[in-house]
């Protein structure tokens, strides 16, 4: 079979107008003669796969010869080895390290070793390994503090307890070693251990919180029974409080029944807390404020900057909401006492830049603001357009794309990563094939880049062209950044339902990036997300006979029943299409309630958006709203006009 695959390639490889339909005969013949071999073998792969997974190794060992040949015959060897690991020489795990080194199994592989090395006290092997390492596992980071500690470096007990201080959720069994020998040297003290009990509370980690207890000495710490109770009912827990607690780990659970009040009702924890605040230290008054403020944030409470006033120090999450609560009241000092508050990687996001440019210019520092827009301009996202329109640019015509060789796509397709990234796509299992990749491409010039995207696009990978071309820094294809696969259909029923193509196409490039078979974990399913009530509700409305839910994901079934429900989430949400971007994610009656009680520009409205995930959905649905405007020729709107105003909350 080999050799006639060469001799076809030699045969068409001189093109002519001759030789095209043959080849294509040829290349279909060979295509169809190869099928049944290729599903036999990618069903030996999902079959050892399986047996690696449920630990058969007989299984995977009997199948293995079977695929030797195989393009993913990688994994076969690391799913060996794995099996064998904590028996396996040293010098066996590094020769398949060296083999896997054109992948990102070699890293999990090295990973793998390092745990099984440091749980059987392998310490040198431990230490020549872990030099070099990319990406480390949480439980090797831990082994190596341990390792720190055994060999008294300078410094190691520190490091344990920045890590201890840093660790909000669970932590791998390798980490309370280290912890252990930090707490009995006095590193990390009982002030550490309640100090880590408050922030994994904080973020609702309540396992994780009673899991810290045995760190306290004489067991002084958490009621777990109170704990559950307060995160099950905080309001029925705290009506049974009187007078604060004076017991420490009494104190905290009423502290986060407080927290855990607020996230649902902001003014009613506040009444609760004031009762409870005189018996309370200052500091931890000023802690409660500073979450109340917060959430109250979150709601868009016009109370939430008092209550920040009367906060202590806060973390960079409370201030961007401090700022966000200042922008929708337009109080700009606030803003820039807020951004100016925060850490300065916090205070380089292309947000805070834009809207601390934009507070400076209502004070007339015009020069100071400028300064900040220019560079931001440059960049190629909402803020960079918003950033470019406030300097009088708006986005022009497409300009000139890098358009890379035959030569250099073909270099990319013979990659040992792209190709087992296009197999394991074949194969469905689209989260290893995304880590190969990535990995290929990790450390990728732009035009290395380019030529990757457009392989992808040849090759109808969507969303990898879009994802890859996007990473490009100054040699840019937005013909490959906004593709536009199925125009014709988005097209038709774009026109049918009265929608803005480049809007909809906005939209879907964020919602599946054009996986037509896209399922969230949530169950959304195709091209335009749809969840299976809303598409029954769709399918109700157009009068589909026999509509089944497992036809979603068709191509026709799904936009046409996506762009009929857009087109009801604009007519509910007053044609707004900021509005109705953020209804089709969030729900029309969330996007409804986050509006103000007078008119606001829209990207104030954005930017408050409470749901981290739908406003940066937002933000990204207009800003590509705009870039296919571009492409399909349709003329110049500001991003700005784009967004427009969001009407006020009384207006239906």
């Amino acid at each position: 079979m080999r050799a006639a695959t060469l001799r076809i390639g030699f045969f068409c490889a001189e093109r002519s107008a001759r030789r095209a339909s043959v080849c294509t005969l040829l290349a279909v013949a060979l295509l169809f003669a190869l099928a049944p071999a290729r599903a036999q073998s990618d069903d030996d792969f999902l079959a050892v796969r399986e047996a690696f997974r449920t630990g058969n190794r007989a299984r995977l060992d009997a199948i293995e010869p079977r695929l030797r040949s195989h393009v993913l015959y990688p994994y076969v060897a690391y799913y060996q080895m794995r099996q064998r690991l904590d028996e396996a020489p040293a010098d066996d795990v590094r020769a398949l390290m060296v083999q896997l080194s054109d992948g990102p199994l070699a890293e999990r592989l090295r990973n793998d070793w390092l745990k099984s090395a440091a749980r059987r006290g392998l310490w040198d092997e431990f230490d020549a390994d872990r030099a070099g390492l990319r990406s480390e596992d949480a439980e090797v980071t831990c082994y190596a503090l341990q390792r720190s500690i055994r060999l008294g470096e300078a410094g190691a007990l520190q490091a344990v307890r920045t890590h201890w201080l840093s660790s909000r959720r669970a932590v791998p069994e390798a980490c309370n070693t280290a912890y252990q020998s930090a707490l009995a040297a006095g590193a990390i003290s009982a002030d550490d251990v309640w100090a880590r009990i408050r922030l994994t509370l904080q973020y609702g980690q309540v396992s994780v919180a009673k899991s810290l207890d045995r760190y306290l000495p004489g067991r002084a710490g958490l009621n777990a029974r109170q704990l559950d109770a307060a995160a099950a009912n905080p309001r029925k827990f705290l009506e049974a409080r009187g007078a604060a607690p004076k017991a420490h780990g009494a104190r905290e659970i009423v502290l986060f029944a407080i927290q855990r009040l607020a996230r649902t009702s902001p003014q009613e924890a506040a009444a609760r807390f004031r009762t409870l605040a005189p018996d309370l230290a200052r500091e931890d008054r000023e802690f409660v404020w500073g979450r109340l403020a917060y959430y109250a944030a979150l709601f868009h409470d016009p109370e939430a900057l008092g209550w920040f006033a009367r906060a202590g120090e806060l973390n960079d999450d409370q201030l961007e909401w401090r700022a966000r609560a200042a922008l929708r009241t337009q109080a700009w000092d606030e803003l820039l006492g807020a951004v100016g508050s925060m850490s300065e990687a916090r205070q380089a996001e292309p947000e805070w830049r834009y809207w601390k440019a934009r507070a400076l210019a209502v004070q007339g520092k015009q020069a100071e603001a400028n300064a900040l827009l220019a560079p931001l301009s440059t960049e190629h996202h909402f803020y960079g357009l918003l950033a470019a329109e406030e300097l009088g640019e708006t986005i022009g015509a497409p300009s000139e794309a890098y358009r890379p060789s035959e030569s250099d796509i073909q270099t990319i397709a013979d990659m040992g990563a792209i190709r087992r990234a296009l197999a394991l796509y074949r194969l469905n299992l689209r989260f290893e094939g995304n880590r190969e990749w990535l990995w290929a491409i990790r450390d990728f010039d732009d035009r290395q880049l380019l030529a990757t995207a457009e392989y992808a696009r040849r090759n109808e990978l969507w969303d990898r062209a879009i994802n890859t071309a996007e990473r490009t820094r100054s040699v840019h294809d937005f013909g490959l950044r906004y593709l536009a696969p199925y125009r014709e259909q988005f097209r038709a029923y774009a026109a049918e339902n009265g929608l803005d193509e480049a809007w909809v196409f906005g939209l879907v490039r964020q919602e599946s990036r054009f996986i037509a078979d896209a399922r969230s974990s949530a169950g959304a399913m195709g091209l335009m997300q749809l969840m299976p009530a809303t598409a029954r509700w769709v399918a109700g409305k157009l009068g589909l006979k026999g509509f089944r839910p497992a036809t979603v994901t068709d191509l026709d079934i799904n936009i046409s029943l996506g762009t009929y429900y857009l087109r009801h989430v604009l007519d509910v949400l007053d044609n707004q299409a900021v509005l109705a971007s953020a209804g089709y994610n969030a729900g029309p009656g969330r996007a409804r309630a986050w509006r103000s009680d007078g008119p606001m520009e829209a990207a104030i409205y954005t930017e408050t958006i409470p749901f981290n995930e739908t406003r940066d959905y937002v933000k990204k649905v207009m800003t590509n709203a705009a870039y296919y405007a571009r492409m399909f020729g349709r003329g110049v709107v500001s991003l700005k006009e784009r967004l427009g105003t969001i009407p006020p909350r009384h207006d239906r």
